[in-house]
């Protein structure tokens, strides 16, 4: 058994990764702190909160995603190189993606937009309102 409790395709990879940006586990400094939230009782008891430094580019990392603190321990390793890669590559990382999409939709409409798209519900709604009429055509009479 490896190092982690994964499959050891998944573990190669992350070794792989780590060894291809130049992570020594020297690098690294590890904690181990007690986890807040769900998983009641095992997770009150035991520290499996990993809290994980990279020291020479001072990145910061910490994963308590699951109950299982060596799980968390492989976890906390691949959000880092993770992290690492889109800092290295200068990519946006999947998350700041996501938050930008989110900030673009809640952004405000401009004036003109808000107007157009006010119309075209003005529009609708005579379009259902002339259904009615139609419809009910035997009351007119």
């Amino acid at each position: 058994m490896g190092l982690f409790p994964v499959r050891p395709e998944k573990e190669k990879d992350l070794l792989k990764r780590m060894a291809r940006l130049g992570i020594k586990d020297s690098d690294l400094e590890e904690k181990f702190i007690s986890s807040q939230g769900k998983g009641g009782q095992k997770v009150n008891k035991s520290a499996t909160c990993v809290y994980l430094k990279h020291l020479p580019t001072g990145i910061v990392v910490k994963c308590q995603r699951e109950r299982s603190q060596a799980l968390n321990r492989f976890l906390a390793r691949r959000i880092l190189v993770e992290k690492l890669e889109a800092k290295i590559l200068g990519q946006e990382t999947e998350e700041r993606q996501r938050i930008e999409k989110i900030r673009r939709q809640k952004r405000k409409r401009s004036k003109r937009a808000r107007e157009k798209m006010l119309a075209e519900k003005k529009h609708r709604s005579l379009l259902k309102e002339m259904r009615k009429v139609f419809i009910g055509g035997d009351d007119l009479e």
